[in-house]
């Protein structure tokens, strides 16, 4: 006897399966980004059969981004993340709660929302998505530190975004003084990464035992969602930690725990994992996104993105832009922050139009939007957030997803990139 819920689901995702092929296969033809094509097929169905697919936030955060976000942090490599390392955690600690403290206070001095919910919008906007902007980055032909740098942003900077939106849920139970929020904070990410670096050297080690290429496939797989529910299970941010276990496995598991065989099947495999997971999300978005109550909710949204587009415009251009003047003016550090000269002086070699493609490449996805799915039933306008956080998700897809291949392009020609790229 069937299942019809089981048998419901494996209809929706072979008809998932056949509009992605059917949509590639157009958009092969045309200079459009495969994304923005699934979202936008997914929103026609949408207008056009208004409910038929409805979305539930454990979909996307415990079946589709631990594999996503696995696969993306097994390709960045230990060296080149080391070059970026200072960038990327200012951008995915402190860049993160300023973004969404701009956000909550634009749309508390315009719209009169109140604060608390604000931070909550803010929370969940405020992380750039590493779904969006790693399927933008590998459509482009970008510098290599370039692309190592949003990438590892993305995929950070996610986590403590999920980790920013339970503290802000928290907060609206009870007070939380900054201290303590600040603190829960770092401690949450310190936790994450030790639970995702032991369960890399784990696999590892694991790994270095096995000469059977399925199963050592499978031990990554384990790997991907087992450490990703370790660290939900004891309340700390399983993208965090699946990243890191996926970076160890990547870097070190590479060349101490896998034949070079099974580094072929590894990839391949987690290529074309990714590939579908990644379709999924976005016609995922297009298809639960109701354009009526898009419309209903203009102001709000637009009073959002322009507020993300500043907050992003003032942690890139003012504190990255302002550390690479001064990089750039004193290329040399004090003693005792010796440890730090590479990157400085990456920083100030960096060109000015990766500032631009780092500004550009704030799209959100998928997290965001399980995120505002996620918001409990008794918080006040849960409504209007998550209609918010739809149409922030769909202009930054749609909008920057389209022209993120220009700015790219762009910064690709700067007469400084190849050069920097190479340092």
């Amino acid at each position: 006897m069937q299942d019809g819920t089981v048998y419901s689901g494996v209809q929706l995702l072979v008809a998932l399966l056949a509009a992605l092929v059917l949509i590639a296969l157009v958009v092969g033809r045309v200079r459009l980004p495969l994304s923005v094509a699934l979202v936008l097929f997914g929103l026609g169905v949408a207008i056009l059969a208004p409910g038929s697919v409805s979305l539930s936030p454990d979909i996307v955060l415990f079946a589709l981004l631990p594999g996503l976000v696995f696969e993306a942090g097994f390709r960045l490599h230990l060296e080149d993340l080391q070059r970026v390392a200072g960038r990327a955690l200012v951008l995915a600690g402190p860049g993160v709660l300023v973004v969404a403290l701009v956000v909550a206070a634009a749309l508390h001095v315009v719209t009169g929302m109140a604060l608390p919910l604000g931070f909550l919008l803010g929370a969940i906007l405020a992380a750039t998505d590493p779904v969006a902007v790693v399927s933008s980055m590998r459509h482009a032909s970008v510098p290599r530190q370039l692309a190592t740098l949003v990438e590892a942003e993305s995929l950070f900077n996610d986590g403590t975004g999920v980790v920013l939106f339970g503290l802000a849920l928290t907060g609206l139970t009870r007070p939380i003084s900054p201290t303590d929020g600040l603190l829960a904070f770092a401690l949450a990410i310190v936790i994450s990464v030790i639970v995702g670096t032991a369960s890399g050297w784990l696999a590892t080690r694991v790994l270095a035992l096995v000469d059977d290429p399925p199963l050592e496939l499978t031990i990554t797989v384990l790997v991907a969602y087992g450490t990703y529910f370790l660290a939900d299970r004891l309340g700390q941010s399983g993208i965090i930690a699946t990243v890191t276990a996926a970076i160890v496995l990547g870097s070190y598991g590479r060349q101490v725990g896998m034949s070079a065989r099974m580094r072929e099947w590894v990839d391949v495999v987690w290529e074309f994992v990714a590939f579908v997971l990644t379709a999924l999300v976005f016609l995922l978005i297009g298809l639960t996104t109701s354009f009526a109550d898009l419309v209903g909710n203009l102001v709000p949204i637009a009073v959002a993105i322009v507020a993300l587009f500043v907050g992003r415009a003032f942690v890139i251009y003012g504190w990255i832009g302002g550390l690479r003047l001064i990089a750039a003016r004193r290329p040399a550090l004090p003693r005792r922050l010796r440890a730090l000269s590479s990157e400085w002086r990456q920083l100030a070699s960096m060109p000015t139009g990766w500032l631009h493609v780092m500004s550009w490449a704030g799209l959100r996805g998928a997290v965001a939007v399980a995120l505002a799915l996620a918001i409990p039933s008794d918080i006040a306008d849960r409504a209007l957030l998550r209609e918010i956080t739809f149409g922030v998700v769909l202009f930054t897809v749609i909008v920057q997803g389209a022209g993120a291949h220009v700015v790219m392009a762009r910064a690709v020609t700067s007469r400084n990139s190849t050069a920097a790229d190479a340092t």
